[in-house]
């Protein structure tokens, strides 16, 4: 079985991207922080962490689990749609890109790697997103779930231009904080605010694009929405019919129900080896849209227990596994 990892994580550090800015931000001291801190320490919670910041530890990681690909996403870079200054966010993301492709895709056609965008500037993002696909061989982007946007406004117009040029994908994933809002800030442990922050802004963005008509406008635009588990996703397609059925005249992009751009085949979720709901999700959402991830190696992740758990699930058949595990993410990636 051909095994794709869908999201796996870079642990990279600010001394590896430091190197790789321009100036004037290559002067900045090493010391400082780069990317807004959140307030909750990650590094003592779990069990399962580790650390990934070159391609021999990933390639060891493949090894193990006999994963033939995976493709990439930041851990700092998870933060940098809170930073507020956008030159910055820019430069950072053109550091971190550069940084990537010389580090891991330069190393192994294993390693697949996406561009972190700033969401703070959308046009610089396009104009990223074309750098890095063109000249670093970069198989997509990220969009942060998190922080004070929303993905459907049409200033993000640009991006998706792009990317549909380009044929390349945009992963939209969160960063697990209380940055993001949504009432999430309130919570008085990590548990809790971990247990929502991803959800909560998977659900945020996938109702404001596709309300706003993102897949309509782009319909070959393949997005992913990732790190929360696809259980949720029958529900929010079902509840924003519900909403649609009745308050239509407020979504008029939208020229068929929200549930249909979902199943369109353009849209992917990544899948917990354990969720209860993974089946209904294959039936309701779409068996060619689940894809598998490993989420390593990040504190809670389980790889590689987590390949044997969906082998060997009774509820999937030898098809739906070979697709989870390997075919669709090679779809999405257009590997």
């Amino acid at each position: 079985m051909t095994i794709v990892d869908a999201d796996g994580h870079v642990t990279e550090t600010q001394d590896q991207i430091m190197k790789y800015l321009d100036e004037p931000y290559r002067r900045r001291p090493s010391a400082a922080l780069f990317y807004p801190w959140d307030g909750w320490d990650r590094r003592m919670l779990g069990t399962l962490g580790d650390w990934a910041s070159d391609a021999e530890t990933w390639l060891r990681a493949l090894d193990k689990g006999g994963v033939d690909q995976t493709v990439l996403y930041p851990t700092l870079g998870l933060f940098l749609s809170f930073l507020r200054d956008r030159q910055w966010a820019v430069a950072l993301c053109r550091a971190y890109n550069t940084c990537l492709h010389e580090h891991f895709v330069k190393v192994s056609p294993r390693l697949q790697v996406v561009a972190l965008l700033p969401v703070q500037d959308p046009d610089a993002a396009a104009v990223e997103l074309q750098r890095a696909v063109r000249e670093l061989g970069l198989v997509g982007a990220m969009l942060a779930a998190d922080g004070q946007h929303v993905l459907g406004d049409s200033r993000f117009h640009g991006i998706y231009e792009e990317a549909q040029r380009l044929n390349v994908m945009l992963g939209i994933h969160a960063s697990g904080s209380h940055l993001g809002g949504a009432g999430v800030d309130l919570f008085p442990s990590f548990i809790q605010t971990h247990t929502c922050s991803h959800a909560f802004g998977q659900m945020r963005q996938l109702t404001s694009m596709i309300f706003d008509g993102v897949p309509e406008r782009f319909p070959r635009l393949r997005l992913a929405f990732l790190e929360a588990g696809c259980g949720w996703a029958p529900y929010w397609m079902e509840r924003m019919d519900d909403e649609y059925a009745k308050r239509g005249s407020e979504a008029p992009a939208l020229k068929k129900k929200p549930s249909d751009y979902v199943r369109s085949g353009t849209v992917y979720f990544s899948c917990e080896a354990d969720e209860w709901l993974l089946p209904q999700a294959l039936k309701l959402v779409g068996e060619s849209q689940i894809v598998y991830a490993s989420d390593f190696p990040h504190w809670d992740h389980s790889y590689p227990g987590s390949l044997d758990e969906i082998k060997n699930r009774g509820d999937l058949s030898d098809g739906q596994r070979q697709k989870i595990l390997g075919d669709n993410a090679r779809r999405l990636y257009a590997l």
